[in-house]
């Protein structure tokens, strides 16, 4: 009889058993399909980012050579809090016929624009003066190999050249080549594989170690009925690779299910196709075979006290005690995150900082054990009630089972303290814009086109019944000195009355009294400074008889701007570079946007709310991954503490069951075994969150170099992570009572 048959008997004729391996298969199965999903999440990225690619929003590298045949543009327009790709483009007349994208039917013409359908019925929602009328009449709908997302809101607008705007780009083509993975998902992805895939594991050996005690006896047994090492060491890679290998073949089955979920979370600001989670083979196969052989490794390297000593496997040894030196394993991975840290921005090494975390989390497994001891010992010094006597000596004997239920609920707490140490952070920083009120809308431009464009907005507005006027704010710098070695500030050409009504300057009614005036943060001393259209160019003096008055500017962003009264500027002075802006009211902000596009013919419309769309964005992308992380490592972490629980009871049914013979009560066993859980539990998972915290600072630091931003809310994890294990330890009562039904003749 060969090695897999006997594992096939075992499985056959034991009910504890089976219960492990298929608990074991499950374990398995559930940490493949999470490395699958977060596997592929850098690909899914790389996908619909190359689906994408033909709307240039991300394109910095416009192929430029070879015969032009179009003129392009792409910006980002708003409607309702939503982000809408505008894609202008004029073919070059004669110069031949252009290749289309895929998805997209047919070229526009000027005054047509193709759509996709989620815009469709926009448009078809909202009457024209909010929406339609900035991009031209519907002639098709783009498919969804043009889109990014299915929700996707894209226009593609025709016009004739002279119509384009001033930076449209002269291509041979529609913008090209080969999309690159989202960097920020990509990076989480792989900490979510460190942070998650170490729970799952510690999932399997728990369920694993639910038949250790009876495993070791029959393969001491076997051993000492004549099996060589190798037999033995046979016996449990196939009865191991058995229940590996199924649960490894499950989760590659369950792992389209898993993308079909994944593709309802949004990411930068909408859904997924199906098809974007597309792993390739090589790097799919690897994944299945690898989780496995793990798992066989490990179940073959616990076979060292068997194979050595098989007389006294079953618990006729001393136990050594654990040394301090696994106290050192902590810092000294510490020391190796915080190099990677802080050089990751020297020498690019991203892979560093995750080797980094990678060995702050195994770390804990070194550690956590000499913790649980010194727990245990001190129940037995100080405490005297028989459960914690009984809870002190169970943790003083074997630390490392003991500490296996609370090792996924201390990495679960170490990923929500990391998580929540930075969320915080990235929400502080949130903020900034523009000098203009947050209601108004405002477009760059140049001098040669902002007339065109504020008198044909104007035009719109009146048609459209609305009283708001647009108005050319023109950019200047006032310096001082001679270039290249000036110093200065930038300031807006706008009058006193404008820069009341349009900026966050807080300027008064009150402050346009007494002719043209420069305000700003100080007041300059302008027989110094003069008026230059860039930062290097000619610079002519101000007019005389300008004042130069201080104002309390309310954001410190706007201490580096000044305001300058057109009146102010010398003779013949037009500013080169001009911002078309406008007011608007909550109720014709749409219809304001809606004024100011179509004559600005694909030039962006900005507002502070779209200026803080990406921000806003990204943190809710982050909040939700963080709460989807969280939920699983949560649940991973109690079923682990559940089932190591379980095993722990199943391990000593005889020690249970002679004390439950001698008279001992249920509850008192139950009650050791919850203190057995929650202590370790309580004195880890706060050592988990500090170092989560400090984990969080480094990786913060490779951002931004402003400091942390800390939370109450970092109490939270500690708090759940001892919920988890004391629920988690709540199957110890039907595991004792389970002992207590069957006679010990069983065993």
């Amino acid at each position: 009889m060969n090695s897999l048959q006997i594992a096939l008997r075992v499985l056959k004729v034991d009910r504890r058993t089976r219960t492990s391996a298929i608990l074991t298969a499950i374990g398995v199965a559930v940490a493949t399909g999470l490395v699958l999903l977060l596997a592929t999440l850098p690909f899914a990225t790389q996908n619909r980012e190359q689906r994408a690619l033909w709307q240039g929003e991300h394109h910095v590298g416009y192929q430029l050579d070879g015969p032009q045949k179009v003129l392009f543009n792409s910006a980002t327009d708003y409607f309702d809090g939503q982000q809408i790709v505008r894609v202008d483009i004029a073919p070059v007349a004669g110069a031949g016929s252009l290749a289309l994208p895929p998805g997209v039917p047919q070229l526009p013409g000027p005054g047509e624009t193709v759509v996709s359908p989620a815009l469709g019925r926009l448009l078809q929602a909202h009457p024209a003066a909010q929406l339609g009328d900035r991009f031209g009449k519907p002639v098709g709908a783009l498919g969804e190999g043009a889109l990014r997302f299915p929700e996707q809101l894209v226009a593609l607008v025709g016009h004739t050249p002279d119509a384009m705007p001033e930076n449209a780009y002269p291509l041979a083509d529609f913008p090209s080549g080969k999309a690159s993975p989202d960097p920020l998902l990509m990076l989480l992805s792989w900490v979510g594989i460190i942070v998650l895939l170490v729970p799952s594991l510690v999932l399997v050996a728990s369920s694993a170690r639910l038949t250790a005690a009876r495993r070791e006896r029959r393969l001491a047994a076997i051993r000492l009925a004549g099996a060589t090492p190798g037999q033995v060491t046979n016996m449990v890679a196939a009865e191991t690779t058995l229940s590996a290998g199924i649960g490894a073949l499950l989760g590659l089955l369950i792992s389209p299910a898993l993308h079909g979920l994944a593709s309802f979370v949004p990411w930068a600001g909408g859904t997924w196709l199906a098809s974007d989670f597309a792993l390739p083979v090589g790097l799919t196969v690897f994944i299945v075979v690898a989780i496995p052989v793990l798992v066989v490794l490990a179940g073959v390297l616990g076979l060292r006290r068997v194979l050595k000593n098989p007389l006294f496997a079953t618990g006729g040894h001393t136990k050594k005690p654990l040394h301090w030196w696994r106290l050192l394993a902590l810092p000294a991975a510490g020391a190796f995150f915080l190099v990677a840290v802080t050089t990751a921005k020297e020498y690019g090494g991203i892979g560093f900082v995750m080797a980094g975390l990678f060995f702050l989390v195994g770390s804990a497994a070194i550690v956590g054990p000499w913790v649980t001891s010194a727990v245990g010992g001190t129940f037995v010094r100080i405490w005297r009630r028989p459960s914690a006597l009984l809870a002190g000596r169970r943790l003083r004997d074997d630390p490392k089972g003991a500490y296996r239920a609370s090792a996924g609920i201390v990495l679960a707490v170490f990923a929500g303290s990391m998580a929540l140490t930075l969320l915080p952070t990235f929400e502080s920083m949130a903020g900034g814009g523009r000098s203009f009120a947050d209601s108004v809308l405002y477009v760059d431009t140049d001098g040669r086109h902002a007339r065109t464009i504020v008198d044909q907005a104007n035009a719109s507005l009146q048609k459209y019944g609305q009283p708001e006027k647009a108005v050319a704010v023109g950019e200047v710098y006032l310096v001082k000195g001679q270039a290249p070695n000036r110093y200065g500030h930038r300031a807006l050409v706008m009058t006193c009355a404008d820069a009341v009504k349009l900026t966050r300057f807080g300027l008064k009614p009150e402050n346009c009294t007494g002719g043209p005036a420069v305000f700003g943060d100080s007041a300059l001393d302008l027989a110094q400074y003069k008026v230059a259209d860039d930062w290097e160019g000619p610079a002519s003096a101000v007019k005389s008889g300008t004042r130069a008055e201080a104002v309390h500017v309310p954001d410190p962003d706007l201490s580096s701007t000044s305001i300058i009264d057109p009146a102010a500027l010398p003779d013949g002075f037009t500013p080169k570079y001009v911002t078309v802006v406008a007011p608007t009211t909550d109720a014709n902000r749409e219809i304001v946007r809606t004024a100011l596009a179509a004559p600005a013919a694909g030039e962006e419309i900005g507002s502070r709310d779209q200026y803080l769309f990406n921000q806003q964005t990204e943190l809710g992308d982050l909040r939700r991954v963080t709460v989807i992380g969280l939920i699983a490592a949560g649940i991973l972490a109690g079923c682990s503490a559940a089932v190591a629980t379980a095993g722990s009871v199943m391990d000593r049914r005889r020690t249970f069951g002679a004390l439950m013979a001698a008279g001992t009560p249920v509850r008192v066993l139950a009650r050791a075994l919850r203190m057995e859980a929650a202590l370790p539990a309580l004195v880890a998972t706060i050592g988990a969150g500090i170092v989560g915290v400090l984990v969080g600072v480094g990786l913060y630091s490779m951002v931004d170099e402003r400091g942390i931003v800390l939370s109450p809310w970092l109490l939270a994890p500690v708090v759940l992570g001892v919920g988890v294990a004391l629920l988690g330890a709540s199957v110890c009562t039907p595991a004792l009572k389970r002992v207590q039904a069957e006679p010990l003749a069983e065993e």
